[in-house]
């Protein structure tokens, strides 16, 4: 086929510690107190499991599990749960505090959490899969609850297997508890618009960032790296908004086409063949799927995995601006070349937070027991997802600070003041 996938070029901190660099900065503009940086630090709990699961084959594995509260300051902590064979407790540390500061940005009555369970979904099959969840489930009922701790689906998991959960955690409780989990089938109170909820909040900040930069959405050209619920959902909604989407890739390969891409054909092409993009007519197969990190784009957006952009190729970005679909997209290494380049980067925690606040919506909607149209969800989310960009470009005026270290200040001071408000012991 041709086809070379670069081996991604990982700098040297672990997810933990990237974010905890950038954290540093902000706390250091802010003046914070030591002693609230040291609370704000540290994960509040953390919780590590062994699951023994019969396989079908009549064989018993064990499984690895963890969830990590990060904090609760705020509100219930919030976060998702992913299946992969490389979850450790480090990364989900990394991935619950980003919870903590995406929550805070955008507004919402939440702390942060993450979880994980070390295995491969691809090779296990549905009864496999429902023993784990409900064995995970089983043991974080300490952890887990409405008022505690809220699950959600992440990379290998989605509605099935928070549908499992869920009626794992009522039965367990003896009646049904919808709002221990977003992320739901429609009919176990998922909310209309959940889905495209984190595209969507990518392509407002977008459009935010494109103001600012006067770049007009009609002239803009723009490259997609991941093609999956962010970065199709993204991909449609600017094209639907005048972009013209010349790149998107997935597992098989990256797809360029000067002309522009019909996003609606390449997502009922990749539906209709097994969830990928191999043999797409649409566009040209690229040499190399790396490549279109480095298209002279005047916008591109990351939605795939950490660290695609990095001490190896940041100097040969030309994106006048970067929206990050996915979590960590950008290593702390890669940070400074980009600052210096004078590229505008919408951070993750800002701008792939529509998710999380539709899933905020879902948890209201349970609590209220009364469903909201997918118009009032979308029009509230953009409408978050507006105000939130704004409120981080005015602190990046004000402390002469890029987005990312703006966003983490609007967040670590919310989270900070409410603190002390509340007070420690």
């Amino acid at each position: 086929m041709g086809y070379i996938e670069p081996a991604p070029i990982k700098d040297k901190a672990n997810p933990f510690e990237s974010m905890m660099s950038r954290f540093n900065i902000a706390a250091e503009a802010l003046g914070l107190d030591e002693q609230v940086y040291n609370v704000l630090k540290s994960p509040s709990k953390q919780v590590s499991v062994s699951l023994p699961i019969t396989m079908d084959n009549g064989s018993i594995r064990v499984f690895e599990g963890h969830r990590v509260i990060h904090s609760n300051i705020l509100g219930p902590s919030k976060g998702g749960i992913r299946y992969a064979m490389d979850v450790h407790l480090d990364e989900v540390k990394a991935l619950a505090a980003w919870m903590t500061w995406k929550c805070a940005v955008v507004d919402i009555p939440y702390g942060g959490a993450k979880g994980g369970i070390k295995c491969n979904p691809r090779e296990m099959s549905a009864g496999e899969i429902e023993r784990l969840t409900r064995a995970y489930t089983n043991a974080m009922l300490d952890v887990f609850g409405p008022d505690r701790d809220i699950p959600a689906p992440d990379m290998g998991t989605g509605p099935r297997e928070m549908a499992w959960l869920m009626d794992e955690y009522s039965r367990a409780h003896g009646m049904t508890v919808n709002a221990v989990v977003t992320g739901k089938p429609l009919v176990l109170g998922g909310s209309l618009g959940r889905t495209e909820a984190t595209g969507r909040g990518v392509m407002v900040s977008a459009l935010a960032a494109m103001e600012k930069l006067m770049i007009n959405p009609y002239h803009a050209t723009v490259a997609v790296q991941g093609f999956g619920n962010v970065g199709s959902f993204a991909a449609l909604l600017l094209e639907e908004r005048g972009c013209t989407i010349v790149a998107i890739s997935d597992i098989s390969g990256a797809y360029y086409n000067e002309k522009g891409i019909n996003i609606k054909e390449a997502i009922a092409y990749r539906d209709g063949n097994k969830g990928t993009l191999e043999g797409f007519a649409g566009a040209d197969l690229m040499d190399n799927a790396g490549e279109l990190l480095l298209l002279e784009v005047d916008v591109l957006v990351p939605a795939a995995v950490e660290d695609v952009i990095h001490s190896g190729n940041v100097e040969k970005i030309k994106a006048k601006l970067i929206v990050e679909g996915a979590n960590g997209p950008t290593s702390a290494e890669a940070d400074k070349v980009i600052n210096e380049k004078g590229i505008l980067v919408v951070p993750d925690i800002l701008a792939n937070a529509g998710g999380v606040t539709v899933s905020y919506f879902e948890w209201v909607q349970n609590r209220l027991g009364y469903k909201w149209t997918r118009e009032r969800v979308n029009r509230r989310s953009d409408r978050i997802m507006k105000d939130a960009f704004d409120k981080v470009y005015e602190t990046s005026q004000k402390y002469n600070v890029p987005l990312r270290i703006a966003a983490y200040i609007v967040a670590i001071d919310k989270v900070a003041s409410t603190y002390q408000y509340r007070g420690g012991y």
